[in-house]
């Protein structure tokens, strides 16, 4: 069998990888609707239908534009039915939200990531959500500092499925793309890791499922706290 290039350096999703996609938004987002419905019932199940959302169950569809998209493109979809507001107004209103929504943990992030830093990776974070939610929600966890690249879509690389973050990630740490590893839970993302030259690596702690991502991941693993076996199994 041919050796398998050692991988020196991670980057991951956020949202749906280091935290718990429905967990974490499934219930939150319910709120953010409703405000945004100002009351109006039928205004609500527009705005729920818009994005994906399942009002009864708090969860997203599988379908969901939430769940790889950029914060750009849902609020696009929340605009549409919000005559008279600034997409300004309403994406300052999503990501101060957001910056306070409570993350539920995929795996316990700072003992994973102290095991990955001490193997001498270079860790790194590309999400579609914008970066300041982004770097509250790590500051949060208390886990913003262990990663050398942060980037949002608006940080200047784009959002995936292109392959911006991903490259810069590389150059910042200065490690070739094919000793590089992308983890995440959509689709965005494993087409990002292909584009840039990296090992696709799936979990399933956001919506997608086995099927789903198969297909066009290296790995598929159950959540985030199998990395390190997976490691060792490549070594």
């Amino acid at each position: 069998m041919a050796a398998q290039a050692p991988i020196k350096a991670i980057v991951f999703d956020k949202d749906g990888t280091l935290f718990d996609f429905q967990a974490t938004w499934g219930a939150w987002s319910l709120g953010l609707l409703r405000d945004e419905a100002r009351g109006d019932p039928d205004r609500l199940r527009a705005l729920s239908d818009a994005i994906g959302y399942d009002i009864e169950n708090r969860v997203f569809r599988a379908d969901s534009i939430v769940i790889a998209s950029t914060t750009d493109l849902v609020a696009d979809r929340i605009l549409a039915h919000l005559p008279g507001e600034t997409k300004s107004a309403l994406m300052a209103r999503m990501d101060a939200r957001a910056a306070t929504a409570p993350q539920v943990e995929a795996a316990p992030l700072r003992p994973l990531l102290a095991e990955l830093r001490g193997r001498g990776l270079r860790l790194g974070i590309a999400t579609n959500d914008t970066e300041a939610p982004a770097r509250a929600h790590l500051a949060a966890a208390g886990v913003e500092e262990m990663f050398d690249f942060i980037a949002g879509y608006d940080s200047g690389h784009g959002g995936k499925p292109a392959p911006g973050q991903l490259v810069a990630f590389a150059e910042a740490v200065a490690v070739d793309p094919a000793h590089c590893a992308m983890v995440g839970d959509s689709l965005h993302d494993l087409h990002a890791a292909r584009a840039a030259g990296m090992v696709a690596v799936a979990v399933l702690t956001g919506i997608a499922g086995h099927a789903d991502l198969a297909a066009d991941a290296d790995v598929v693993l159950a959540s985030i706290a199998e990395l390190p076996d997976w490691l060792d199994g490549r070594a």
